[in-house]
């Protein structure tokens, strides 16, 4: 039984902070644009970024401010432009909207992380960036997580939050998070982008070691359509404001507070595939029996991550075949004749030989999750077991409709 449960209030759950999203002109749409994560007092802060060598401004901005100061008060994140590719002067637009951000909140600009998003080749309208931070400011709420959800989004057709409390000692200590993505999800990092706040005070180096983990299997686990973004970041600020003891050490407490943080991440996580685009449904994959669990893991992400298998599921056809495919392809080895595959209940494959089964009732089970509830009725379950090793792992995904191609290809039209 988890040792946590989930609360109301996103990623100002935690106490003393504070977020907000307005509408500051950036999207061309006039939706919301314009997010802040604020704490009252300074937060030891963590990131993971995108592996890509193409990356943008402010992931070279966050990881030089985390790598001198493992530390931050804010957080300013606008949509519409990535600024990405957008040479010098992305980084400079990078640094003045920390600077403009820091002065409007009476901070340095050392204690300001960015993160943008959007169409990669733009910069940010910096006019009128500038000109939204002093209503932000004043936008500032405790109940702000619903408001700076929304302004962080592009193509998502729904803000994605969480927040989770726990007991450590004899005192809350809170969990939240907001998350942004659908298309161009492939992690090989965190996410598109993911904040995450916390009022427990821990080391800044077991912070970071936490967050990897989480990361590794959460985010780092999702595919919607095999491209990773110029932009992934996943922030998280650990404030102390629950006054427990800090955690310094690994050991239980350390144990109880990264298992909550992962529990954050892969809820995060698997908004954001079940969020992709075009997508009917999500995908979970399990798979055991390998030798470690990075093993399980690389073959649950390859079949989650299957063209193949993702249109499959999109037409209601139980293809095993494909799901087998994907498996022997992941790079991973193990004997084809320990390979089992299970779509719901329904058993498709044993001992590395095919089954008889329930056709059209196995076509129904998808049928039934493409139309079901977003996160509710809507998950498809494949079950892979390619051994009898101890390793296990997990990986989301999403169906690939023809929704998919329309949207991605009128992106920028």
């Amino acid at each position: 039984m988890a040792d946590w449960r989930v609360i109301e209030g996103g990623i100002t759950a935690p106490k003393g902070f504070q977020a907000a999203g307005i509408t500051a002109g950036l999207k061309p749409s006039g939706a919301p644009d314009l997010a802040l994560i604020y704490s009252d007092c300074e937060a030891i802060a963590a990131g993971v970024f995108t592996t890509s060598h193409v990356r943008a401004a402010c992931v070279d901005y966050c990881r030089q401010r985390l790598e001198a100061r493992p530390s931050a008060r804010a957080i300013l994140i606008n949509a519409g432009q990535a600024n990405a590719c957008t040479g010098n002067q992305g980084w400079v637009d990078t640094v003045e909207s920390a600077a403009s951000l820091g002065s409007a909140l009476n901070l340095p600009p050392e204690a300001v992380l960015i993160a943008s998003t959007g169409v990669i080749g733009q910069r940010i309208k910096m006019e009128q960036l500038k000109a939204g931070i002093p209503k932000l400011v004043e936008s500032l709420s405790s109940e702000g997580s619903d408001a700076a959800a929304g302004a962080i989004i592009t193509t998502d057709l729904v803000p994605k939050s969480v927040a989770m409390e726990t007991t450590i000692g004899d005192r809350p200590v809170r969990i939240g998070g907001i998350a942004k993505g659908s298309g161009m999800i492939h992690p090989n990092m965190a996410t598109m982008l993911a904040f995450v706040t916390c009022d427990a005070t821990v080391s800044p180096t077991l912070w970071q070691d936490m967050l990897r983990r989480a990361a590794d299997r959460s985010f780092n686990q999702i595919t919607v359509d095999g491209d990773s973004s110029t932009n992934d970041t996943l922030i998280a600020l650990a404030n102390g404001e629950s006054r427990t003891p800090a955690i310094t050490d690994e050991g239980a407490e350390a144990d109880q507070l990264e298992a909550m943080l992962t529990a954050v991440c892969q809820y995060l996580a698997k908004c954001v595939a079940r969020d992709g685009e075009g997508a009917t449904c999500l995908i979970e994959v399990t798979v055991t029996g390998a030798v470690t669990a990075a093993a399980a893991g690389q073959v649950a992400k390859t079949i989650a991550g299957s063209s193949l298998v993702k249109a499959a599921i999109f037409g209601h056809d139980p293809n095993w075949g494909r799901i087998a495919a994907a498996a022997g392809r992941a790079g991973v080895t193990f004997d084809q004749s320990d390979l089992r595959i299970q779509l719901g209940d329904f058993l498709l494959m044993e001992h590395g030989q095919p089954l008889g089964f329930d056709r059209p009732a196995a076509s129904a089970y998808l049928t039934a999750a493409t139309q079901g509830d977003y996160l509710k009725t809507d998950t498809v379950a494949i079950g892979v077991s390619i051994g009898d090793g101890p390793g296990s792992g997990q990986a989301w995904g999403c169906d690939l409709s023809y929704d998919y191609v329309k949207i991605n290809a009128e992106y920028t039209t």
